[in-house]
């Protein structure tokens, strides 16, 4: 017979008067009044937390029949390239001042004739724009969720390009691209982490990749596209790819995470269903158990004895996640990987391209040389998203680096023999290595940091750290476009690129010596390894994992290797429950 007990936990009331003796008593009279009493139920020996890992863990069915590795892809590609086409509409604003400059230097548009100072702040405001639009980007996650915010950053894209199609005055020029620029900052967050947490640890890598070949495919969009319209028109069907992608992104689900830490967790559960294959919900109980421990999050025990907490204390805890290692290594990492893509020649030559190429005297347009170089970056973007997965970040990194020292290390001396003796016309050998340099760079050191900054961030200060470490790497990018022209005027051409040769190698020796290999790694051991932890082969690529494992989110050998341990895993990482 069930006990009372266990009837209780299933939600049964027990008469509890009929199965016990009434009080001891032998008057029959005292015995009947009792008996005729209501009897509550007793309230179960169970926390909250016991009963809901009750439901949570209960069985699942019958077994449910396995999932092609092609339908577990599947909804992760489609959720993915509708994140992306909200990447390609902005990389679309990027390369938008590069086609825009040689018009407005050359007197085609009187209203709109920019000196050399004002062409460097046109280049570079949206770049600096970028942070502003990155504070409040991590915020704005959290509070609407990845996709909403996803959603709500087309509106000012599809404004900015309306008022650039129609301006005929230099301040709105400059709002336009202002605009575009914020709105960049907006975005980070939530595209940055939306791929992180839809993804399996298998497909992340992959997946992360392609956010950067969106932003170079929008950019060469425009290189292109000025070879046979004017900057104008260009505007005008840019506005295509913001529509576009508002209407995608519509389709896709949230991402679990958020919704789980929203308390959503039936919205979370199904969520993770359709992004694993179109399952059912049963299908994915394990990973999402899985899923609800990762996103816990501990409560608040300073209080003062009157039951009130401060504004101080609250502050206090809000910001303890920040001051952990597991938030600050990962975010110099980051910052300094944006440092060296930008300080190693790739963004400036992206944005001056034009005039770079007619100073070096290639032997074709410069025009065409331009889109070849939006070209060459766009290939090399691929060649990562391919060779990833198979290859691991550190070795394509450390490659791009070495291969971009030296490509610009070729064409200063060449400019440099070229000054010196005028007879020398090798022109093919500037075009040649600054397109190899384009090609390399944006096979590791360009692509690194947007890989690395939806992975390394734990899951409590992801959103924050994503826009923050963004906004960090826009700075660094306005600071080396608002630059290019002093350097240039201080040092020569040449004496740029040496900088740019000399930032590169230091780039290689510090990448090697302290860069962790993430690919194929779950999130929960990227953590570990930023607390501190001993983590075997952290400079190696994990191996290929069986196709059972491969099912599961974030859970490895080394993870979890039974079901009661997961709590104490989890709290190691940071000292408590957040990841």
């Amino acid at each position: 017979m069930m006990s009372s007990m266990e009837n209780i936990v299933r939600g049964e009331v027990v008469d509890e008067a009929a199965s016990v003796d009434h009080g001891g008593t032998d008057n029959p009279a005292l015995a009947a009044e009792i008996a005729n009493e209501p009897v509550m139920p007793k309230k179960p020996e169970f926390t909250d937390e016991e009963l809901s890992s009750m439901v949570a863990y209960k069985p699942s069915g019958p077994p449910q029949p396995p999932v092609s590795k092609l339908r577990q892809a599947a909804p992760q590609v489609l959720a993915t390239m509708a994140k992306n086409l909200l990447l390609l509409a902005y990389g679309m604003t990027i390369g938008f001042p590069t086609i825009v400059i040689p018009t407005l230097t050359n007197g085609d548009e009187p209203n709109l004739q920019l000196t050399t100072e004002q062409i460097s702040w046109f280049s570079s405001i949206n770049l600096i724009c970028v942070p502003v639009g990155g504070l409040l980007s991590g915020a704005l996650t959290n509070f609407l969720g990845r996709k909403k915010a996803m959603m709500l950053v087309n509106l000012p894209i599809l404004s900015a390009w309306l008022m650039l199609r129609y301006t005929q005055n230099v301040p709105l020029l400059y709002f336009s691209l202002a605009l575009t620029g914020f709105t960049g900052g907006l975005l980070e967050a939530p595209v940055l982490t939306y791929v992180a947490e839809i993804t399996t640890p298998e497909m992340r890598g992959m997946l992360a990749s392609t956010s950067s070949m969106s932003i170079i495919a929008g950019t060469f969009i425009q290189f292109l596209l000025a070879t046979v319209l004017s900057w104008r028109d260009i505007a005008a069907y840019n506005i295509i790819a913001p529509v576009t992608a508002f209407c995608c992104l519509f389709l896709v689900p949230d991402s679990p995470y958020w919704l789980a830490t929203k308390g959503r967790v039936a919205e979370a559960h199904k969520s993770l269903a359709w992004l694993r294959g179109w399952v059912t919900q049963e299908a994915v109980q394990d990973e999402f158990n899985y899923l609800l421990e990762t996103v816990k999050t501990p409560k608040m025990v300073s209080v003062h004895k009157d039951g009130h907490i401060t504004r101080m204390e609250i502050f206090k805890h809000n910001l303890k996640p920040y001051t952990r290692a597991t938030f600050v290594k990962p975010f110099i990492l980051v910052s300094s990987a944006f440092f060296f893509g930008h300080f190693s020649g790739m963004t400036t030559l992206q944005t001056y391209s034009v005039s770079i190429f007619e100073q070096l005297g290639a032997p074709i347009d410069p025009f065409q040389a331009t889109m070849l170089l939006g070209l060459v970056q766009l290939t090399g973007t691929l060649l990562c998203v391919v060779v990833v997965h198979w290859s691991g970040k550190r070795p394509l990194t450390l490659i791009s680096t070495v291969g971009a020292a030296t490509c610009f290390g070729i064409t200063a001396t060449y400019d440099m023999v070229r000054q010196s003796d005028p007879t020398v016309t090798a022109s093919w050998v500037p075009l040649t290595f600054l397109l190899s340099s384009a090609f390399l760079t944006h096979m590791g050191i360009r692509l690194l940091p947007w890989i690395l900054i939806g992975e390394v961030f734990p899951a409590d200060v992801r959103g924050m750290a994503s826009g923050a470490a963004s906004s960090v790497g826009y700075i660094f990018g306005f600071l080396a476009n608002k630059t290019h022209f002093s350097l240039v005027e201080a040092l020569t051409l040449a004496g740029t690129f040496w900088i740019y040769v000399c930032v590169s190698l230091v780039a290689t020796v510090l990448l090697y010596i302290f860069m962790p290999e993430t690919e194929g790694r779950t999130l929960l051991e990227i953590s570990r390894h930023f607390a501190g932890e001993k983590v075997p082969g952290w400079k190696r690529r994990r191996p290929r994992k069986s196709t059972k494992q491969s099912n599961e989110l974030d859970t490895t050998e080394d993870d979890v290797e039974a079901s009661p341990k997961i709590n104490q895993n989890i709290k190691s990482v940071n000292g408590d429950t957040h990841l």
